[in-house]
């Protein structure tokens, strides 16, 4: 099934739900047959469950995972941080204008942008050249204003209550 028309969404905010929502998206296109791509920046530790679930609904779903495992420093990114997030947009450009995917997600690229590992006229530029017949889905924190603007649909993940508050940490199956 090919899409007529494809959309830009964003999904942002601070509080979680940014990566299930699209997968949830995934979920949806893969139960139509749709070719699905899923680039996660930032996300090299693992495997987190969305990897084994793709193992499952290939070759429906693929996610490639990118960057190093831990955290990338905000305010100081280290250089290997830069050059793998670079890596991993050039596979999402590869993704998105190669013909073989419907839904092109690229997970936690509005925080590749935030810390200056990719460039937003690089996303702005890569927005431009979407297909007409691709979804394409950015998700994470602190999306760029002009990220938005260039959006059709955009959608903000706002905090009211959140249990790790209170201590509870990660857990598998659920948030990894």
């Amino acid at each position: 099934m090919k899409l007529k028309q494809g959309h830009i969404q964003v999904y942002t905010g601070d509080c979680k739900g940014k990566t299930t929502a699209a997968l949830g998206l995934a979920l949806r296109a893969v139960g139509r047959e749709m070719m699905v791509c899923m680039v996660q920046f930032m996300k090299g530790g693992g495997p987190y469950g969305e990897h084994l679930a793709a193992q499952r609904l290939a070759p429906y779903l693929t996610i490639i995972p990118t960057g190093r495992a831990g955290w990338v420093d905000r305010d100081h990114p280290d250089p290997e941080d830069r050059r793998l997030a670079q890596e991993a947009f050039e596979l999402a450009r590869q993704a998105l204008t190669g013909g073989k995917y419907d839904l092109v997600i690229l997970d936690e690229i509005n925080g590749a942008v935030s810390f200056g590992l990719v460039e937003v006229a690089q996303v702005l530029e890569l927005m431009g050249q979407k297909p007409t017949d691709v979804e394409l889905v950015l998700t994470g924190r602190n999306a760029d204003p002009r990220v938005i603007e260039a959006a059709d649909l955009v959608t903000e993940m706002r905090e009211i209550k959140h249990y790790y508050k209170t201590g509870v940490r990660a857990r598998v199956g659920i948030e990894k």
